[in-house]
């Protein structure tokens, strides 16, 4: 399938992918740390980003966005990459993992390792944030990303520290969430999200400390399906690559060198 995609670098490929109502452009503060020994491709899920939606009579379940992006790689050329994502694009990666089509996944607080409540908590959130992304006239989004004290809460459910956001990545991404059109039924496909098949290729799961989304107590259900310790990343939030870049390569980077 094609997708929109960026890609940076030269060497071993390493496939980035995001959470639900993002886009490739949440890897940006990481890509050229980790574009300087990688061949890097950041890649828009089919309904979110500038990337079209899947084929009519798709479902947007957590299986059928794997399916593209497995399909997508294949299009590229690329086989057997090593693959990371946050979120629901953590999920992803695990899921690619229990195929055994690619070579490691790395999870940043992956979906599907929650309690009943802590989904429906979960979808509240999503819910919330698209609602006041769709209601925002582009004057106040633009207020918002300029404002400290505006974007503290609704950035500060995602990242640990709102201040570090650039306003023009915080409007982006306001936009994209307002725009993307498999937002809401790849939402209530959350429903149905279970941990997937065990994985078939070295894994690494790491989770913000200060992650206000997923909360971190979900690591522990993810270190019991993974029978290994998950890293906790200090001082970050649901979507770290904004909070510690350094960090966040470092782990992706380790994490593929196995």
């Amino acid at each position: 399938m094609e997708l929109a995609f960026e890609r940076r670098g030269a060497g071993a490929p390493l496939i980035l992918i995001h959470g639900i109502g993002h886009h490739w452009q949440g890897w940006l503060p990481v890509m050229d740390r980790l574009a300087a020994s990688r061949t890097v491709i950041a890649v828009d899920l089919p309904g979110f980003g500038v990337s079209p939606g899947l084929p009519d009579g798709t479902p947007y379940t957590a299986e059928s966005l794997a399916d593209a992006v497995e399909s997508f790689c294949a299009l590229l050329g690329v086989r057997e990459p090593d693959v990371a994502g946050n979120s629901l694009g953590g999920y992803i990666a695990l899921e690619l993992a229990s195929r055994g089509v690619v070579r490691t996944a790395t999870a940043f607080s992956p979906a599907g390792f929650w309690s009943r409540p802590e989904l429906l908590y979960c979808q509240s959130v999503l819910r919330a944030l698209r609602a006041t992304a769709r209601a925002l006239p582009p004057d106040q989004i633009v207020r918002m990303a300029e404002s400290p004290f505006l974007r503290a809460v609704p950035a500060g459910l995602l990242v640990a520290h709102p201040s570090r956001l650039e306003p023009t990545a915080l409007m982006a991404a306001t936009q994209a969430l307002a725009a993307s059109t498999g937002f809401d039924e790849t939402l209530e496909a959350f429903a149905g999200v279970m941990p997937p098949g065990p994985p078939k290729v070295p894994i690494t799961i790491a989770w913000g400390d200060h992650d206000r989304l997923l909360p971190r107590r979900q690591a522990v259900r993810a270190a019991r399906w993974s029978g290994q310790r998950v890293k906790l990343l200090k001082g970050c939030g649901h979507v770290p690559m904004s909070d510690d870049p350094d960090l966040v390569a470092r782990v992706l980077l380790e994490a593929s060198s196995s």
